[in-house]
């Protein structure tokens, strides 16, 4: 069995050989499956592209694909994914932090008859402001988002052709990988991995790249909206009981004085809370705009080994 091993690269000139290699060692060992890699370089600012030039060229199995910007790391896996040919699709980071030699339980767990597979850090070997960031975030996408209970996400997966091929079929512009899947199929596992201390530079991923991720979730779906609605309800009608309880403390006693700190502090949670759903609406009908205008999801600007008859995509 093929399995497509996709991988989105950034700055990694000097760990994505040594991943590519590592993989095709743990391939080796097993008798019932073989291996392909898509490689995608996100526009990276090093010498990664010509690492990747040098892979296709040693290996006839390796796959690469040059972006013409930075498009980020999930659009760069659905420009990989649109090339892969496995009957099982592996998707890992190139920082040898997904280590290879974690693939064979992934293999073992999709044998059971899963359509998807996560892997789940036994412990996560980032910097203490990643992993803060990262469980508030895990936190707000858990009630954020539908999907199977207590099944976690990762950037370590596997999943079946088929999930694949409706995956692809999503063309937006802000692409969140995950949700994708939870939208196509709720036969998902989770498996406990290793995860690797990072060999090479530092991550990637700062706030500002991890806030634009998080928020692109509000492609799927409406609780924003609706709690915006909620508090709108809530503030409005809270706002009402107050001013009937002003107003009859002025009948009953007309010596009262209004106090301007109470009122400063209501106007400014009010205006608070007004400006924050005022964004959360922005965000949608920014987003909304996008896609209209059709802002393309990624554009190739080279290919390596890459035939007419596998390609799968008009982007």
């Amino acid at each position: 069995m093929l399995v497509s091993i996709v991988i989105p690269c950034y700055n990694s000139e000097q760990t994505i050989g040594k991943v590519v290699e590592l993989a095709i060692e743990e391939f080796e060992k097993l008798k019932d499956y073989e291996c392909e890699f898509v490689l995608v370089n996100d526009y990276s600012r090093d010498n990664t592209w010509k690492s990747i030039h040098a892979l296709t060229e040693k290996y006839p199995n390796v796959k690469g694909i040059n972006l013409a910007k930075n498009f980020g790391q999930h659009n760069a896996i659905m420009a990989g994914m649109n090339y892969a040919q496995g009957e099982l699709i592996l998707g890992m980071d190139d920082d040898m932090q997904n280590h290879p030699s974690q693939i064979p339980q992934f293999l073992d767990k999709m044998e059971e008859g899963y359509d998807i597979v996560f892997g789940v850090f036994k412990q996560r070997k980032f910097s203490w402001f990643k992993n803060l960031t990262g469980a508030v975030s895990r936190f707000l996408l858990w009630h954020l988002l539908d999907r199977p209970k207590d099944i976690q996400m990762s950037s370590f997966w596997c999943c079946r052709k088929y999930v694949r091929d409706e995956v692809v079929k999503y063309d937006g512009y802000n692409t969140f990988l995950q949700v994708l899947f939870f939208r196509t199929t709720h036969n998902i596992a989770n498996i406990e991995i290793e995860h690797f201390e990072r060999e090479v530079g530092t991550s990637n991923y700062n706030f500002k790249r991890g806030l634009k991720l998080f928020m692109s979730c509000l492609n799927f779906t409406v609780i924003p909206l609706r709690a915006a609605t909620f508090f709108g309800t809530l503030f409005s009608a809270a706002g009402f009981i107050g001013a009937v309880i002003v107003f009859i403390r002025k009948l009953l006693n007309p010596a009262v004085a209004i106090g301007w700190s109470s009122l400063m502090c209501a106007m400014l949670v009010l205006f608070g809370i007004c400006f924050l759903m005022l964004g959360i609406v922005g965000e949608y009908l920014g987003k909304l705009m996008l896609n209209v205008n059709k802002t393309p999801q990624y554009v190739i600007r080279d290919k390596e080994n890459i035939s007419e008859q596998t390609d799968n995509t008009d982007n």
